[in-house]
């Protein structure tokens, strides 16, 4: 196992759990739950407990105050995709990332970069299990009729991180404070 970091940082859509790795970004996730079972989870996954040290992860959080502040639109921490799901889900994860900041893909467009383009609802079911949120930006795949989708259940927060890209590339004020 490679030594793991994590650290639980504030955003507008309510804390999220950093987890890094010598490798890069493994884990980003807005917490519903206690961090302390986040945090089990991740170390069950990484077969090891990550330590609990906000130095480490001060690069990913300041990108993500950064992208919050209307002032990044390509986050440059590398991923690492060990907690992501192996084959089509995880090349559907890597096509997602080349989305473009403020633009929308269809889960079917996805499928077509990923290599299965008839796996639009396998696209929606790793969009949906994605281990790294935001800086993944499954926020920007929709349904094939423009409607969001459910976002792991917060569609709200799909909501808001669209509006706020949109706001950045439009140049409109005031941007999306807070879900």
């Amino acid at each position: 196992m490679t030594d793991a970091a994590f650290s639980v940082h504030p955003t507008p859509l309510g804390d999220v759990l950093i987890v890094v790795t010598d490798a890069g970004v493994a884990a980003l996730e807005v917490l519903d739950r206690p961090a302390d079972i986040a945090v089990a989870d991740v170390a069950a996954a990484l077969r090891g407990v990550p330590s609990h040290d906000p130095a480490a992860t001060a690069a990913v959080s300041s990108e993500l105050d950064a992208f919050f502040a209307g002032e990044l639109r390509t986050f440059s921490s590398p991923i690492d995709w060990r907690l992501a799901p192996e084959g089509f889900a995880r090349a559907a994860l890597r096509a997602v990332c080349a989305v473009p900041f403020g633009e929308l893909a269809t889960y079917g467009e996805i499928a077509v970069a990923a290599g299965s383009p008839r796996a639009h609802r396998a696209v929606g079911s790793a969009c949906a299990r994605t281990p790294i949120s935001i800086v993944v930006p499954a926020h920007r795949v929709v349904r094939s009729d423009g409607s969001i989708g459910e976002y792991g259940g917060h569609p709200e927060r799909k909501r808001f991180l669209i509006d706020l890209e949109s706001a950045v590339s439009t140049g409109t004020v005031p941007l999306p404070r807070r879900v």
